[in-house]
């Protein structure tokens, strides 16, 4: 897989017109667009067709946390779009999570496409151990025990891989083997500011530790030149 495909740009805008214009910027420079809350609620599920329509690929990133059957239902919807990857919230359970990937698959086959990856949410990056314990309730577990927990339990339930924070990568890999999807946010370069987010690595150390998709966003949506921002990074990828 080349350095470039490995990066997901995160498209954290409510904006469609400002959504597309950086897709026909950056679709030869990034292997994924993602498609947050922010941007689906505001623009629509249209939105995955049109980045699709101008060769980009897409996930969506909705984070599906609901009973079983609903959870199925919104799996589907989300498969007829075509979309390339989708998650769920791990902590929405064992059969939560087969059941959404089941009703997925169920509706590739039907359509007569690839079916997306699924992922499972383990814990958001922006969640710190101090969280974990006051405001989630989690007295008897580390940050990386509940991830590695999770993991492992999305696995069990057919999920194609995870999203985590870079600095749980090398536990999932060593918990769950080189065949699961491990899909990290709490990127940033060196050169870039922290953000809101508090599990983080740079995109070097990301590739070292073996992350197969990194999701950046504001490093270069936010950069004077977004095009520049992420040609800066995949050269750091590749060297």
């Amino acid at each position: 897989m080349q350095a470039k495909e490995k990066i997901i740009l995160a498209l954290d805008v409510d904006n469609l017109e400002k959504a597309l214009d950086l897709v026909r910027e950056l679709k030869d420079h990034v292997g994924m667009f993602k498609v947050g809350m922010e941007l689906y609620y505001s623009t629509g599920p249209d939105i995955v067709k049109r980045i699709n329509d101008l060769g980009g690929k897409v996930f969506v990133d909705l984070k599906l946390h609901d009973i079983p059957n609903t959870a199925g239902g919104a799996g589907r919807a989300l498969t007829r779009l075509n979309c390339a990857m989708f998650n769920v919230h791990a902590a929405g359970g064992f059969e939560m999570m087969q059941k959404t990937k089941t009703e997925s698959a169920d509706e590739a086959a039907k359509l007569g496409i690839t079916p997306p990856l699924l992922l499972a949410v383990t814990v958001l990056t922006s969640i710190a151990q101090q969280q974990l314990q006051e405001e989630m309730m989690v007295k008897d577990l580390s940050v990386a025990d509940l991830v590695v927990k999770w993991a492992l339990l999305a696995q069990k339930a057919g999920m194609d891989g995870v999203v985590s924070s870079p600095r749980e990568i090398e536990l999932i890999r060593s918990a769950c083997g080189p065949g699961f999807k491990i899909v990290t946010p709490g990127i940033r370069p060196a050169w870039s500011e922290a953000g809101d987010q508090k599990r983080i690595t740079t995109p070097k150390q990301a590739l070292e530790k073996g992350t197969d998709y990194m999701v950046i966003g504001r490093p270069i949506t936010k950069a004077e030149n977004p095009k520049q921002a992420a040609l800066k990074i995949i050269e750091e990828l590749e060297s």
